[in-house]
């Protein structure tokens, strides 16, 4: 932040490689399964297939555009379809015993492509590795390779839904994971959508998935927690993106009721739930609020007014404002609006560390590097702090919806 203009961090955008722009990134010996893979893929995807598609990897447009909207740096999680995927790595099942290879090596290549599309425009995008689940010591190494190829989101933690045929994420055999992105001060990113089972093409299967998305995308916080992923590793960072915020002081005051009632019986004490808490103080440590304290933080992505008044209770340093860029469902080209009907009246330190100041430290972005860029795009101190009485007619956002406990002025 300068004296006259905020640097906004966004904490939740998107890219990727166009489809066959990814086949230099892939070794050598998959070229041929790709030629023929790609030449019958059809993409499923109407906004990667519209002449708006190449902001996933046009670099110049993708600074240019995110510049005119008041953003001077971004987080990278994947969008488009990696080699060999049936559809965007984010919302795609874990694959079987026979896909996994060449998913693989799609991935890899994602993030290949991910360390050089950065470069592009070095101190100003953190790329978010992707990993697989079903080899840890392969997840491991692609971690350690993501790290030093300068990919500074740290990684993506894919899903772990019922019946997806890997274990819970509450899973001991995941500690390797931990612990290399423990050692590496690598953030364990858990991204909204990703943690979904499959529901069917039945209309009502979309309805059915839009309630429940988040919460299945919630549970990576309360199996990391309960299983003592921090307790062993106690430097390790989670944060949950794309997720909503205000879900979050509830949840944590029903994860310390459970772990008192489950703790009971390491206290002596007696109650329903005890005789399913053996083990449990050994294993887990620290209750889960202060777990949240000392590990978590939220991407709280187009934060909505609802939301903002319990900023204290989430934890002013936790909280990252995110754009969605480019998903329809992202404030752009309208952040400027979604930030003042979000924190016009707060403090501006306060608006500050959100926007941009705790994606700085998370991620590792050079925030005195970010301000000078900043002072000559960044939104105005001014201009966030008034209150927005009108809603741009094209907005698509959430952040702009309206009704239940959503206000404008």
């Amino acid at each position: 932040m300068t004296a006259e203009r905020y640097t906004v961090v966004s904490a939740d955008c998107h890219a990727g490689a166009d489809l066959l722009d990814y086949r230099p990134y892939l070794e050598s010996k998959y070229h041929d399964a790709f030629d023929a893979w790609a030449a019958t893929y059809v993409n499923p995807y109407e906004d990667l297939m519209a002449d708006t598609a190449d902001r996933n990897w046009n670099s110049a447009r993708r600074l240019a555009e995110l510049e005119e909207d008041g953003i001077v740096a971004e987080v990278v999680f994947p969008n488009t379809i990696p080699p060999f995927f049936p559809s965007a790595s984010l919302m795609a099942p874990a694959p079987t015993r026979e896909e996994f290879e060449q998913r693989w090596a799609g991935l890899r290549a994602h993030n290949r492509w991910l360390a050089d599309f950065c470069a592009e425009a070095p101190g100003r995008r953190a790329g978010v590795a992707q990993i697989l689940l079903n080899d840890v010591q392969e997840a491991v190494r692609e971690i350690r390779r993501a790290k030093e190829a300068g990919l500074t989101g740290g990684i993506m933690l894919p899903g772990a839904p019922p019946g997806s045929g890997i274990p819970e994420l509450y899973s001991g055999a995941y500690d390797p994971i931990w612990a290399v992105c423990a050692e590496l001060d690598v953030p364990v990113n858990h991204h909204g959508g990703s943690a979904s089972p499959p529901l069917g093409e039945e209309p009502a299967a979309r309805a059915v998935f839009m309630v429940e998305t988040t919460w299945f995308s919630h549970r990576a916080l309360w199996h990391l927690i309960f299983g003592g992923a921090f307790d062993r590793h106690p430097s390790l960072k989670l944060v949950l993106t794309e997720q909503g915020s205000g879900w979050i002081p509830g949840v944590l005051d029903m994860l310390d009721y459970y772990h008192g009632r489950l703790m009971a019986a390491a206290t002596k004490a007696s109650t329903a739930e005890s005789k399913f808490g053996t083990g449990l103080a050994e294993s887990m440590g620290r209750g889960p609020s202060q777990v949240w304290r000392d590990n978590c933080f939220v991407g709280a992505s187009f934060m909505r007014p609802h939301e903002v008044p319990l900023r204290d209770r989430i934890g002013l340093d936790k909280i990252m404002w995110g754009s969605d860029y480019p998903h329809d469902e992202g404030t752009t080209p309208f952040s400027r609006e979604g930030l003042r009907i979000a924190y016009a009246g707060l403090p501006s330190d306060e608006v500050a560390a959100m926007v941009g100041g705790n994606a700085a430290r998370v991620y590792g972005f050079d925030l005195p590097f970010l301000d000078e860029v900043a002072a000559r795009v960044g939104p105005t101190v001014a201009e966030v702090a008034e209150p927005l009485k009108e809603i741009p007619a094209e907005a698509s956002s959430p952040a702009f919806a309206l009704g239940g406990s959503v206000r404008v002025w």
